[in-house]
């Protein structure tokens, strides 16, 4: 079963923003059929409205990368989102609450304040959290 991986709006933005790192790297493992990518419909309008904030906006590899990328998008309601809220930061609640309805083999984040190293928020979506460094290696590690 090929691994499905829910990135949030840090690792989506990484991508589009630079063709280098592992944030692109995952998403070319993801249009070569490797892997699946997981997100909701809050991480996808995070990231534009992100990405229109940049001096030369990359809206343009974003779309690109939605287009070309096996992608699904989750769609959660606001009282997954209350109940994420209890574990997490507001406004990272969102990210939380569809990962766990997304039942992924990782979540990938670049948000070492809020998500990355919180055991008790992997417990909570049951599954490990990541950067995209590590998820790449464990990806990697298994093929």
């Amino acid at each position: 079963m090929k691994p499905r991986l829910f990135i949030d709006s840090s690792v989506l933005f990484s991508a589009a923003n630079s063709k280098r790192g592992h944030s692109h790297d995952l998403v070319i493992m993801s249009a070569r059929g490797e892997i699946v990518l997981l997100l909701s419909d809050y991480v996808l309008e995070e990231t534009r409205r992100n990405l229109a904030l940049l001096r030369k906006p990359k809206i343009d590899e974003l779309e690109e990368i939605i287009k070309n990328a096996a992608i699904e998008i989750v769609v959660i309601d606001k009282a997954a989102i209350l109940r994420a809220a209890e574990k997490v930061v507001l406004k990272d609640a969102p990210v939380i609450a569809a990962a766990k309805k997304a039942k992924p083999t990782m979540l990938v984040s670049l948000d070492k304040k809020h998500i990355l190293n919180h055991p008790e928020l992997e417990s909570y979506i049951n599954a490990p959290i990541l950067t995209p460094a590590e998820a790449f290696q464990k990806i990697k590690a298994r093929q």
